[in-house]
This record gives structure tokens, sequence and C-alpha cells, in this order.
């Protein structure tokens, strides 16, 4: 399925990283991100449900302090926490935080840090 085309979408992502491979499979593993080759060889993924796209940025420091903070759409939080530490992220700010949202916040492999988000039952 094609993503969703319009004026305003945000479609494209960069993550800083040292370890591409490293931070690709985190993403892979953690929240099923489509990891593939790009034509200029570059290493990139395609969102959980196929609407965002974009790779992993060498030379670029992370985002270590929420300025702009990206929110990942999870079916549990609990679990992908799990997942999240298993994978070699940190958790930064449990979930409860920003109640009654059900959020968390990572550190991902290579130092950014990003949300999660659980929809409400």
């Amino acid at each position: 399925m094609a993503p969703t085309l319009g004026n305003g979408k945000i479609c494209y992502v960069e993550i800083p990283t040292t370890d591409i491979a490293l931070s690709a499979e985190f993403y892979q593993k953690v929240f099923g991100w489509h990891v593939r080759q790009r034509g200029d060889g570059a290493t990139a993924f395609d969102d959980g449900v196929g609407q965002v796209s974009g790779a992993w940025v060498l030379g670029r420091p992370p985002s270590t302090q929420p300025g702009v903070l990206v929110h990942i759409m999870v079916n549990s939080a609990a679990d992908t926490i799990d997942r999240i530490i298993a994978n070699g992220g940190e958790i930064v700010q449990p979930i409860g935080a920003d109640a009654p949202e059900i959020t968390a916040r990572f550190r991902d492999p290579g130092g950014n840090i990003f949300g999660i988000y659980q929809e409400p039952a």
C-alpha cells in the first residue's frame, strides 16, 4: 500500500547514529520497522504502517534532550518497554509521567530520545 500523500504530512525522518546497523536492528526488533537499502546504498526504513520513511545518518549529534519529541505508536507500552531494554535501549521516562496519556520516553542505541504512545482502550 502506498503512503498517503498530502500537504503538511510528516513524511521523512533522519535519525542520527554512530552505528547504522545497530540502530536499524534496534528499530526493526522493537517496532517492526521495515529496513531496506536505498538505491544510493543508504540504510533506510519504513515505519510499521508504511506511512513514514527515513534513514539513519552519521556525523550528526543525537537528539539527547526533548525539543521536538517524536512519539511512536505502540499496541502495548509495557511490552514495548521490555523490547526496548532487551535490545539496548534505555527508559528515560516511565509510563505514568504524562497521565492520563499512556506514554514513556526512551533513549535509542544512538543516544536519541523518542517517546512511545499507546492509544487508550
